[in-house]
């Protein structure tokens, strides 16, 4: 399974990878753990997405939200890792922002579940935890954290 080849079967190519906006490493591996810092719909540092889900983001806006915050984080995969180098998708954890009323927040997190089954086939299986949250920062209506299990040096 090659995920470039899936990517691009997708019609899907990977953003730039973001830098860190503070004082900590995008990519964190520890032993055989890659934890991979909140990524967010930001598309070659265009901001997207930004607002409440059920106001100004609909449900089918927030999944490609969440899309696209996974591609972010294969483009950090891409970048500081290697695709050659997963062993496995672990757990991700979801946080959303949304209105008082909405409540549909699997089927957002699906746009980044499928995704990561789409483009690595069986490693990209993984378990998930989603949050709401009050705010999330310059507005944006998702965000993505993630961890791979990696192929030791």
């Amino acid at each position: 399974m090659n995920p470039k080849e899936n990517l691009k079967k997708l019609g899907l190519q990977l953003p730039e990878a973001s830098t860190p906006g503070g004082s900590y490493e995008s990519v964190n591996i520890r032993k055989d753990i890659a934890y991979i810092a909140i990524q967010f719909p930001i598309l070659n540092n265009e901001f997207k997405y930004q607002g409440r889900l059920g106001n100004e983001i609909s449900t089918e806006d927030g999944f490609k939200a969440m899309e696209l915050c996974a591609l972010n984080v294969l483009a950090q995969v891409d970048k500081k890792i290697g695709f050659n180098k997963i062993v496995g998708l672990n757990h991700i954890d979801a946080y959303f922002q949304s209105g008082e009323d909405w409540d549909d927040s699997p089927a957002i997190v699906n746009g980044a579940s499928e995704l990561f089954v789409k483009v690595l086939g069986d490693k990209g299986k993984h378990s998930r935890a989603i949050f709401g949250v009050e705010k999330l920062p310059r507005n944006f209506s998702v965000g993505l954290t993630v961890s791979f299990t990696i192929e030791k040096e």
